[in-house]
């Protein structure tokens, strides 16, 4: 039974209250991976089974810090233990910041330090740090916060635990009929009421554009293939830009007067033209209309 486990990654997100725990956890999750936060460490070895068990856990992020107080003592042992499953890889990711950007943010956010209840946040400040020294010393990598927005830091996650070739964003390729509404989750949306109708096409009328003669029927006017070619041009441009800005799934709308012909012929050539370079997807939401 051991030879057919699956193998886990497992990423130990710790470090300073305020440094972007947070942010790397939402990062990871948008990733795949699940995740679970404020994990007591004592549990780990109950998280073990669950891993072992579980098809749908191939990557997990745990956020494990000081909020667990006397858990977090616990820590290395869990850790220790760990190891001695194989089968399981697991590296800690520790963030950090200056003492004077800690301060800042917590004066932004108006919270207390959670080591500091009673007393200055410099005092929880200095306190986790001293606390927090052995298991940096233990980190695979420890990443600098101080000068990074939360953007900045999603891209660097994204950048380090994605792997080679794999897409991170998804796009969705969805054709609607404006008749219906515009759809509330598009990012993007481009209008083709302007081309040719095959709606007005007696033997056409019945079929979507998913079938073949409603397709090229679509696809041979020019003003289709000039229309083609600025848009895919534009979306080549785009869509390197949104994924860099850490943008995990974006919706583009095709939009025609009922999201039965025009739409769906262009949404079709879409995803044909973009598939083998990004994670696409298709949807029709208004094709089963009348």
């Amino acid at each position: 039974m051991a030879q057919n486990r699956q193998e886990i990654n497992l990423v130990v997100i710790t470090g300073m209250s305020g440094a972007g725990k947070t942010v790397a956890m939402q990062s990871l999750e948008d990733l795949g991976f699940f995740c679970i936060d404020n994990l007591p460490p004592v549990l780990l070895g109950k998280l073990t089974e669950l891993l072992e068990q579980s098809s749908g856990m191939r990557k997990t992020a745990l956020v494990i810090d000081l909020r667990g107080r006397d858990f977090f003592l616990s820590l290395f042992d869990s850790l220790d233990r760990l190891e001695k499953h194989h089968w399981i890889h697991y590296q800690i990711l520790y963030l950090d910041a200056s003492d004077q950007v800690l301060v800042q943010r917590y004066k932004e956010t108006r919270r207390r330090h959670p080591l500091s209840p009673e007393g200055t946040t410099m005092d929880g400040i200095r306190l986790e740090r001293n606390l927090l020294d052995e298991i940096k010393g233990r980190a695979h990598q420890i990443i600098d916060t101080s000068m990074m927005k939360p953007v900045q830091l999603k891209e660097r996650i994204i950048s380090r635990f994605t792997a080679t070739g794999e897409n991170t964003l998804t796009v969705t390729f969805q054709s609607f009929g404006f008749k219906y509404g515009v759809p509330i989750d598009a990012d993007l949306i481009f209008d083709v009421r302007f081309l040719p109708n095959p709606h007005y096409v007696a033997s056409l009328k019945p079929h979507t554009g998913k079938d073949s003669d409603v397709y090229e029927y679509v696809m041979k006017w020019q003003e289709t293939k000039q229309f083609l070619d600025k848009l895919t041009d534009m979306l080549n441009f785009l869509l390197p830009h949104y994924q860099r800005e850490g943008k995990m799934s974006l919706v583009v709308g095709i939009g025609c007067t009922g999201g039965k012909h025009r739409s769906v012929a262009v949404t079709e050539y879409l995803n044909r033209w973009f598939r083998d370079t990004e994670g696409t997807r298709v949807a029709h939401r208004d094709i089963e209309k009348n």
